[in-house]
């Protein structure tokens, strides 16, 4: 029996298909049609805070990093501030050099995303409560209609990453684990490693926002 549909059909505009780049970061995908594109670079020369690297892949069920991948991420500066005018916190400077903000799409050749940014100080929530330091991540690609939300945590702040309230409402500890990038000091900028798994095994945790 065929089931009546009680909802709108998506339209094609609404859909995340194979023409995501030209749309949203036409310059990555070859097409110089914008003054001012949207970049992956997000600090200056007067930025205050340390240089980081983050970089990595989303990888889909099958294990297949993908190559059409786009990625956006928005982040607190060095003194926990965010760069908007509904940051109400009380403590540290908004950073006038620092917009908080970058967009980048998976490379398509070696599937790797990559943000030049800062290492974000800890925010304070609405509550009070401090939540360690970290970036937010939203994802989409081909098949995938509505955006993922995610946030990345760093590797070396353990303490703060123990004490973060929104890592603690995820009831299984070890999949905590998923949203933990790994630091490389080999390089002149340390570099942050961190996948994003959609499905399968080590998924990684996503949060209805």
């Amino acid at each position: 029996m065929v089931q009546p549909l009680e909802y709108l059909k998506e339209t094609a505009s609404q859909t995340a298909g194979p023409y995501v780049h030209i749309g949203l970061i036409p310059k990555q995908a070859g097409f110089d049609i914008f003054e001012n594109n949207f970049t992956n670079i997000m600090a200056d020369e007067n930025t205050r805070g340390e240089r980081i690297i983050i970089e990595g892949r989303v990888i889909d069920g099958t294990g297949t990093p993908l190559r059409d991948a786009l990625l956006e991420i928005w982040q607190a500066n060095a003194d926990g501030r965010y760069n908007h005018e509904l940051d109400r916190q009380n403590t540290g400077e908004i950073d006038a050099n620092f917009r908080g903000w970058g967009r980048t799409g998976t490379d398509f050749d070696t599937a790797v995303y990559r943000f030049e940014t800062i290492k974000p100080g800890v925010v304070t929530g609405r509550n009070g409560r401090d939540m360690a330091p970290h970036v937010n991540f939203w994802i989409v690609a081909r098949g995938i209609n509505i955006g993922l939300n995610t946030r990345m945590y760093f590797g070396d702040e353990q303490n703060a990453n123990e004490a973060d309230p929104v890592l603690n409402l995820i009831e299984q500890a070890e999949r905590r684990k998923t949203l933990i990038a790994t630091r490389d000091d080999s390089g002149a900028v340390p570099v942050y490693r961190f996948d994003i798994v959609l499905q399968g095994e080590n998924e990684t945790v996503f949060f209805d926002i």
